[in-house]
């Protein structure tokens, strides 16, 4: 004798319900409120900005800026301390560029107009294989023994939003879709 319907459906859900917390993903706009710009105000903007997010791998990064005026560059840590824009790892340039973290290690942006990282329009952020992230301030470079730095796909558009952080929670929709095939 099989379980019914409505005992596969509980279980189910149950299920989708314990592993929340780990088919979440975030998308973290970058400087929050402000477009990818070089800095006004406050030059640290970005450097503060990293250090208050804790990016994990399957995190993506949303650069929003004007394509005609600006673009981002991933670099490696001696041309971002260098404010070097030759030879990039990355270039993305559509004014909606999404940057997919996709491994754990130390990843370098910077603007790619001529003059832009000099003026602080640059980001630096490090996930650590455990989920979470720190950022090294700017007065501490990289280290010698900095991990390689990996060529990962970007440049995809999305929407833009108010919001810096979009929670996207995949159980929902596998819930709705296991309501449908029960009911």
């Amino acid at each position: 004798m099989g379980t019914s319907p409505k005992c596969q459906f509980w279980y189910t859900l149950l299920f989708l319900v314990s592993i929340q917390g780990k088919a979440l993903c975030s998308i973290y706009k970058v400087g929050d409120l402000d477009a990818w710009g070089v800095p006004t105000s406050n030059p640290q903007v970005y450097s503060k900005w990293s250090k208050i997010h804790n990016f994990k791998i399957g995190d993506s990064i949303f650069f929003l800026y004007p394509p005609s005026q600006d673009s981002v560059i991933q670099v490696r840590g001696e041309s971002y301390n260098s404010c070097s824009i030759k030879d990039p790892i990355l270039y993305m340039s559509n004014g909606n560029s999404l940057f997919n973290i996709t491994r754990a290690g130390d990843y370098y942006f910077t603007s790619g107009a001529e003059g832009h990282c000099a003026k602080s329009q640059k980001l630096h952020i490090s996930v650590n294989g455990n989920g979470s992230s720190t950022a090294d301030s700017p007065a501490y470079g990289p280290s010698a023994s900095a991990p390689s730095y990996p060529n990962v796909f970007g440049s995809i558009p999305i929407q833009a939003s108010a919001s810096s952080l979009l929670k996207i929670p995949v159980f929902l929709s596998v819930a709705a879709a296991g309501t449908f095939i029960y009911i």
